[in-house]
């Protein structure tokens, strides 16, 4: 995969911290920074995907109540441990 210098300016202690890193993991400090970006740019997308999916689900107009929410997680690691609620709510846009 062919690559493009890119040049940011750094903290003097992040700057060092990444040269510790990357004579730690024995790469350079360009490696680790480009992991660093790369792990970034995959959890905010993954974040973005997740609220445009609840977003969708919601637009469904199918909500739990909080109660029933409320209900189930109190539940957890209890031997009477019961299943996540099914949505009871209908908002359903006119």
């Amino acid at each position: 995969m062919s690559s493009s210098r890119f040049s940011l300016r750094l903290d003097p202690d992040l700057k060092a911290w990444l040269e510790r890193e990357a004579e730690r993991q024995d790469r350079s400090a360009a490696w680790i920074a480009t992991q660093a970006i790369e792990n970034l740019r995959a959890s905010t997308e993954a974040k973005r995907q997740m609220a445009k999916d609840a977003v969708a689900k919601a637009d469904e107009g199918m909500f739990v109540s909080q109660g029933a929410v409320h209900r189930w997680m109190e539940s957890w690691d209890t031997p009477g441990e019961v299943p996540a609620p099914k949505p009871a709510i209908s908002l359903k846009r006119r």
